[in-house]
């Protein structure tokens, strides 16, 4: 099971998830989501630990705990949204027939 883990403090490592949630059952795989531009930690990031009752206590164990002075959120990962046309539509941008009327038009 993936779990989601958000309100991280910006200098949680691997090794600091890997001992706390290691408290629970044995974690495969650790992925903290890095900001491309900074280089920095997001926040947040994805453990992995195949026994799901394992996964399923450090969620109940840690949800709300504090991890580095911030209260956590810990949940079970969902899958991520659909891009593209389903993204655009929902903000107004897609074929909905709006003629363009979010764009500004030009002034000469």
């Amino acid at each position: 099971m993936e779990i989601y883990v958000g309100n991280l403090p910006y200098d949680t490592d691997d090794e600091a998830l890997r001992e706390i949630f290691g408290e629970y059952g044995t974690v495969d795989n650790i992925k903290i989501i890095i900001n491309h531009d900074t280089g920095r930690s997001k926040g947040y990031a994805f453990v992995a630990m195949n026994d799901n009752e394992e996964a399923e206590r450090a969620i109940e164990a840690l949800d709300g705990n504090d991890i580095g002075g911030r209260p956590a959120k810990v949940n079970e990962s969902r899958p991520r949204e659909q891009r593209g046309e389903q993204r655009g539509e929902q903000r107004g941008y897609g074929n909905n027939n709006n003629n363009n009327r979010n764009f500004r038009k030009k002034r000469y």
